[in-house]
């Protein structure tokens, strides 16, 4: 289960609605061994499409390099689906490295006031995609 505040939620959405029509993406840390998201860490889609999200290879460097220097891990690898829904597609899978994080994936597809986004969580392992809860609590 993926145990979130509400005000990390609301950035992680809020991130995807200001880069549609393109994919946003980012990384929650949180203390090593934790599993515990605490620190938003938004990261250009350096594909720049709808369609794909790359992090920029500068960019990925800085932000593993900082995440050593602070003991934290990414607890969350999250990005947005413009046109589809929040599941992982086949290269969302093949990319998928990091065995210890939620990855999370909202869908702007077809959003409005009426129509709200979807947020959901997966663990990803070896290929093999785990459909997870997610607890939005006010905090930890």
């Amino acid at each position: 289960m993926l145990t979130i505040t509400q005000a990390l939620h609301d950035q992680i959405v809020a991130h995807a609605r200001a880069d549609h029509p393109d994919e946003a993406c980012g990384v929650v840390a949180g203390p090593e061994g934790s599993d515990r998201p605490e620190r938003f860490v938004p990261m250009l889609n350096a594909a720049r499409s709808p369609t794909f999200y790359e992090f920029d290879s500068g960019d990925l460097l800085k932000l593993y390099r900082d995440l050593d220097d602070r003991d934290e891990v990414p607890v969350i690898i999250y990005h947005s689906h413009t046109a589809t829904e929040a599941y992982p597609s086949r290269t969302d899978i093949s990319y998928a490295n990091e065995p210890g994080a939620h990855y999370v994936l909202v869908s702007t597809a077809d959003t409005d006031d009426a129509r709200p986004f979807q947020f959901h969580s997966f663990r990803i392992v070896d290929g093999v995609v785990t459909e997870e809860e997610v607890r939005v609590v006010e905090a930890y």
